[in-house]
């Protein structure tokens, strides 16, 4: 089951984190795989791995919110039957503290981001029959998390687009999910917490942990593998889907 064989895959961001972690297991599980990261270096390390264990993997310098780069980028690929749109930034802000500089700069990665390349991937799906798209979202998008009001209002636009998505092309065989995790346990999180609270990481740690019920993060691994069914022939039938992965934060917090 969830194999991946004779597929080609793109994820954006895959050089670190959840992208990378898609990344692994798609190669993993067969699938010819496309990185596509800021630059080569970005995506060094999971290029290498993927390599080192005899996967099929390519990486791709593009800034995801240059349309025409991004373009390009997928002509070059070409025809491909699955796309990860999990490129994004962070943000900490309010309406009143957030920046119109850093508003732009969010829209423009985690909502034009995903834009361009549903832009550049969706006529190549349908020229090949179709294929399978998954948005990442984010619990922030449904829950209102508090200081996200950027990064909330660019989860909340990502989910709608997965809608659309999905109603626009269901004719042309394209499916498009999207997947809303909690917080994951990333280089980014510890990078976060030693820019913001040094000397205080692993209180902090714990601290946002337990925000999820269940009493800890997500692990990237977990998040890889929703997304491996989301991918595969067995979710054939599912489409215009969001699926929160948040140990119980959505239902279960009071």
């Amino acid at each position: 089951m969830f194999s991946l064989k004779n597929k080609k895959a793109v994820v954006t961001g895959g050089g670190s984190g959840i992208g990378k972690a898609i990344a692994i297991l798609f190669a993993k599980q067969g699938a010819e795989v496309h990185i596509i990261d800021l630059t080569e270096e970005s995506a060094k390390s999971t290029f290498e791995e993927i390599k080192k264990n005899g996967g099929k993997i390519f990486s791709h310098a593009c800034n995801v919110t240059n349309q025409k780069e991004v373009v390009q980028t997928f002509q070059k690929i070409g025809s491909h039957d699955i796309l990860v749109n999990n490129a994004g930034i962070a943000h900490i802000g309010k309406a009143d503290t957030t920046s119109e500089e850093d508003f732009d700069r969010i829209v423009n990665v985690n909502v034009k981001g995903v834009y361009n390349c549903l832009f550049g991937s969706i006529p190549l799906m349908k020229k090949n029959g179709g294929g399978a798209i998954i948005n990442m979202a984010s619990i922030a998008a449904w829950s209102g998390l508090p200081d996200r009001f950027a990064y909330s209002m660019a989860k909340g636009a990502v989910a709608a687009m997965t809608l659309s998505v999905a109603k626009d092309y269901i004719n042309d065989n394209i499916r498009c999910n999207s997947i809303s995790p909690a917080r994951v346990h990333t280089p980014f999180v510890d990078g976060f917490l030693q820019k913001n609270y040094p000397g205080n990481e692993k209180e902090m740690f714990e601290k946002l942990s337990k925000t999820q019920p269940i009493g800890r993060m997500a692990k990237p691994d977990e998040v890889a593998a929703l997304a491996l069914y989301l991918s595969s022939d067995e979710a054939s039938f599912v489409t215009g889907t969001d699926y929160p992965i948040d140990g119980g934060f959505l239902k279960l917090n009071t």
